[in-house]
């Protein structure tokens, strides 16, 4: 019998690992830009993007394996057969991780000297710096089947804590590093390989360790073949259709931004989607413990605990997602004016920042039908309106972003989105789980953000004018208050506050 983890921890130590994350890689962002160079920075910004893509070599193999590792851990299937599919992963991970790697390596010149528009860097050095960034984009993939296995096992709290440590040393000791040997593009990604393979290290480790033990008599029979795979291939490959869509969903436009613009406005232009992109990053901690925990219930044929929950996390996350999403397009200049101390910068980036924080509000809510057909084992609907969404925002992100520029690109980005929102949910709730989409709509979701918009759009005169400090004091005072309207317009989420608050106290 396999012991219960509690939802509940999962989910405040992830909060508390991912926050951390979200909040130093953010911070730390405008020391990257003064320390290195805004065109420096560039490269930072297309490292992450090319990560992305490289993603796209997945296959659907990690979370396949997370989803496997969960159904195993329910007692669907033996240890062996386990063992067999996790080796047989494994090999394909190595393989496909040498053959993308190498791929990259050969094309990094050609990059380098015709894709990017380089300025003051010299093409030698951003050269490099490609071929150091490409090797530890392949090495951190590799870590993605391990982190499937602990993350399928519901050990978020040790994962919290070794994300935390990876964090660290990634954003914070990277600056004693380049303030001893220099802040150049090679210091950087040199030093961003040697976290990639401690980051490798500490994954492989803690996965073997989970691995179900076998004996020697068994371990003799693993052996290795494709076999093992075939049953979740139908599974795999939706999962990576699907991956597929999302990289061109949220990455193509960074990648068409990357050709048109130089490479110092491109670092811009990261700047503000990355700070917009970290509401998906302080939601993803949910998703990551609501996917195997709703996998449990649908083995174990608990459909009405599955919704219950699905339902109540669609509310926590939407207080979360939105009242950021609202403070962030609210008060955009003076958050990216206190943040970078730099007015050139808030103006430029602003605009970008603002229509991508709500593009990014309404991606995450709109991501749970996705969690419910992920529970189900049936993506193909999935598959068929990313597809669609795809279809539409291809032309239209391409036609906005020539007339337009990168103010275009976020208003294509933003309508595309909202339209799938709209239709979408709508068809796959009525396929998985009738009945529960007008509830779902209004009660999970308008009602808990119709008073923080109506809040941000009362508070947006008065947080305008002033210092850094008043203009921190003033966002801080009305990230508050809408904050705290969110709260208290959720049922669940004012229900979880005074249940703490209660335990505390009383």
């Amino acid at each position: 019998m396999v012991k219960q983890i509690s939802l509940k921890k999962n989910i405040i130590t992830s909060y508390f690992s991912q926050g951390y994350v979200v909040l130093l890689g953010i911070i730390v962002l405008p020391f990257y830009i003064s320390e290195m160079g805004a065109e420096a920075y560039g490269l930072v910004g297309f490292f992450a993007m090319l990560q992305s893509w490289f993603n796209l070599l997945d296959l659907g193999l990690t979370p396949t394996i997370g989803r496997e590792t969960a159904r195993m851990r329910a007692g669907k299937y033996d240890n062996i057969t386990y063992r067999r599919l996790f080796r047989s992963l494994n090999i394909i991970f190595v393989c496909v991780a040498v053959i993308g790697g190498v791929s990259l390596l050969i094309l990094s010149g050609l990059i380098a000297e015709k894709w990017l528009h380089v300025e003051r860097l010299s093409i030698s050095e951003v050269s490099f710096a490609l071929k150091i960034m490409i090797i530890s984009i392949a090495l951190r993939w590799m870590t993605g089947l391990y982190r499937g296995v602990v993350s399928g096992s519901e050990q978020f709290v040790w994962l919290s804590g070794f994300n935390v440590i990876i964090a660290t040393l990634r954003f914070l000791i990277v600056f004693p590093v380049m303030w001893l040997f220099g802040a150049t593009p090679t210091v950087f990604f040199s030093y961003q390989f040697i976290v990639a393979i401690i980051e490798f290290s500490g994954l492989l480790i803690k996965a073997k360790n989970l691995l179900p033990k076998l004996t020697s008599l068994q371990a003799g029979k693993i052996g290795w073949s494709i076999k093992p795979i075939k049953s979740i291939i139908g599974f795999s490959i939706s999962i990576a259709l699907t991956s597929g869509i999302w990289v061109l969903v949220t990455q193509t436009d960074k990648l068409i931004m990357s050709n048109l613009l130089t490479l110092e406005n491109y670092g811009y232009f990261t700047l503000a989607v990355l700070v917009a992109s970290g509401i998906m990053m302080i939601t993803a901690p949910i998703s990551s413990a609501i996917m195997p925990r709703m996998v449990k219930l649908e083995a174990d044929g608990k459909y009405e605990e599955l919704i219950r929950i699905y339902r109540h996390l669609t509310q926590i996350v939407t207080v979360i997602a939105g009242s950021v999403a609202i403070i962030l397009s609210s008060f955009t200049v003076q958050i990216l004016y206190v943040w970078t101390g730099d007015r050139h910068i808030a103006e430029v980036a602003a605009p970008i920042m603002q229509l991508y924080a709500i593009g990014y509000g309404i991606l995450a809510v709109a991501a749970f039908p996705y969690y419910l057909q992920y529970a189900k084992g049936s993506l193909k609907l999935h598959i068929y309106g990313s597809v669609l969404f795809v279809i539409i925002l291809l032309p239209v992100l391409f036609w906005a972003t020539h007339q337009y520029g990168m103010i275009g690109a976020g208003y294509a980005w933003l309508f595309v989105n909202f339209l799938y929102f709209m239709i979408w949910t709508l068809i796959v709730h009525n396929t998985f789980a009738k009945g529960i989409h007008s509830q779902w709509l209004f009660h999970d979701i308008f009602v808990p953000i119709a008073l923080p918009i109506v809040v941000g759009i009362l508070l947006h005169d008065f947080v305008q004018d002033g210092t850094r400090i008043i203009l921190l004091l003033k966002i801080f005072g009305a990230s508050l208050i809408i904050i705290t309207s969110a709260i208290l317009s959720s049922r669940i989420a004012k229900d979880h506050l005074l249940k703490i608050i209660l335990r505390k106290y009383l």
